[in-house]
């Protein structure tokens, strides 16, 4: 789509996570013309950061239409509620019951279409990625904390709030049942348990230092095993990518987690799809997912579909 002038309309774009906000320009072919990293400090900091990097893009590109906004959470995004668009009880220090889209919004004076980190990653694999040739995908990240989205016919799934499947209860692993998980909220969730922080919390060191007959690899793949179980048995996807630090590092995951999932699922479906090597994968954008999601974000919301 081009604006009045005939010039082609660009957009914000913001990934933005509990350590670095990725921010970019965009336009509706899903071309990125820049981007920058920010350091995730506290609101005031970062913001103020990533308000000089636009208003700079501004100067060199013109005006940007909007801006789409994939961030960490949980938030508030049902539109009627009183603190819509808030990250509210993020473990994030400095970040609890903050404004995002209102400052955003407030700052920019232009259209702001906020989602969650995951479902942006979703929306954009869905329109440019692994997802291009399905109806139904799910993408989860595994780094700092998990979080899972889920994209259902070219939409999002929303409730009464976003998925929040790192969060769901999962069975100890038979030689993981002492550490007692780091998730503030519920100890031994899956982000407790399988987050890159509790691998290094349980093991002292990270899975980059892990011998391959460590049994971290099979305590954490029986894990990512079951989260793949909850998401075939509760939405379906037709297929299910797993994105972010801890899988990007280590590809042998990805076999594992699927025979995991097998294993779980006990032949319970017998679809051959859920038997393809294939049905678990890396994104296709890979580390880009999220910042495309995020302009997938505004172009949708603006008619550029």
């Amino acid at each position: 789509m081009s604006g009045p002038d005939g010039a082609d309309e660009l957009f914000g774009a913001i990934e933005a996570g509990g350590t670095k906000f990725i921010c970019a320009v965009g336009n509706a072919e899903g071309t990125l013309l820049e981007s920058v990293r920010v350091e995730t400090r506290d609101p005031r900091a970062t913001l103020a950061d990533v308000f000089e990097y636009f208003a700079a893009a501004e100067r060199r590109h013109g005006p940007l239409r909007g801006y789409g906004v994939g961030a960490f959470g949980p938030l508030e995004l049902r539109p009627q509620a009183a603190q819509f668009g808030f990250v509210t009880t993020t473990p994030k220090a400095g970040w609890q019951y903050f404004d995002l889209h209102g400052s955003l919004r407030r700052h920019f004076g232009r259209t702001v279409v906020l989602d969650t980190d995951v479902n942006a990653a979703a929306l954009g694999e869905m329109r440019w990625g692994a997802g291009r040739h399905f109806k139904t995908l799910a993408y989860v990240t595994v780094g700092t904390g998990i979080g899972a989205g889920i994209v259902q016919h070219g939409l999002a799934v929303h409730g009464l709030m976003h998925p929040e499947l790192g969060h769901v209860m999962v069975r100890r692993h038979p030689t993981d049942t002492i550490f007692a998980g780091i998730c503030p909220f519920h100890g031994d969730c899956l982000e407790g348990l399988a987050a890159g922080p509790a691998i290094v919390a349980r093991t002292g060191r990270s899975l980059l230092e892990a011998r391959p007959d460590d049994p971290i690899w099979s305590i954490e793949a029986d894990y990512l095993g079951q989260l793949a179980t909850v998401l075939v048995l509760t939405h379906s996807p037709e297929r299910i990518l797993f994105g972010g630090g801890v899988m990007q590092d280590h590809p042998r995951l990805f076999g594992r987690t699927h025979a995991g999932m097998l294993d779980w699922l006990r032949g319970y479906l017998p679809h051959p799809e859920l038997a393809d090597p294939s049905y678990i994968q890396p994104p296709g954008l890979g580390q880009q997912a999220g910042i495309y999601g995020a302009l997938a974000l505004i172009l949708s919301a603006t008619g550029n579909s």
